[in-house]
Formats: C-alpha cells, sequence, structure tokens
C-alpha cells in the first residue's frame, strides 16, 4: 500500500504537467513571487542562497526534479523548520514554483 499513498501524492502533479497549461496565471505569479522574496526568503535567505534553511539556487537544486520540489512545498519537511504551504497553494502553482526555482527564473 506504501506505493498507493505515494501515486496518489504525486498525481495532481502529472497530471498539471500532462495539461501542458500556464501554471499560473499573470497576477497570480507576482504574488507567488513576492511569496518567494518574502515568505520563503525569509528562512532561506531574500536571495536564497541560504539562512535558517538551506540555498534555493539552481545549482543546489540540480539533484531533485521539479516534482520532489512541488511536494516539499506542498507537504514541508516533518522534523524540520519547513512549513506544509497546502493551505496556501494550489498543486499548480507549486510545481510553477518548483520550475522556476530549477531553472534561476525566481526569485
Amino acid at each position: 500500500m506504501p506505493a498507493l499513498s505515494f501515486f496518489s501524492k504525486i498525481l495532481p502533479f502529472l497530471l498539471v504537467l500532462s495539461a501542458g497549461k500556464s501554471l499560473a496565471d499573470e497576477a497570480r505569479q507576482q504574488e507567488l513571487r513576492q511569496l518567494i522574496k518574502h515568505d520563503c526568503g525569509s528562512c532561506h535567505g531574500l536571495t536564497l542562497q541560504g539562512g535558517l534553511g538551506p540555498s534555493l539556487t539552481p545549482e543546489r537544486l540540480k539533484p531533485f526534479t521539479p516534482e520532489q520540489l512541488a511536494m516539499t512545498i506542498v507537504h514541508g519537511r516533518p522534523g524540520t523548520a519547513m512549513p506544509p504551504w497546502r493551505p496556501f497553494l494550489s498543486d499548480a502553482e507549486a510545481m510553477w514554483l518548483a520550475q522556476g526555482l530549477k531553472t534561476g527564473e525566481l526569485p
């Protein structure tokens, strides 16, 4: 059953990717950029070079897929200061953030 649980968590991300649509509209993208800068930056450093949390630079994130990063954004990291952002972000928005961080387009 653990495999089924994993797939039920990752399925929304796979559906978003397969849709091939913009992951967030332009107005929401601006809000998400502010979220990265201010909320994520409060732990990961204002330039995302690291702080309380690790660096979020493309080089540091290279080993992770966008799907893994999006799941971390949505579910947080138990036992760490990284909270789940599920109450504030959709799966599509988390994926948009993850892809932007991976490519260096954000913040």
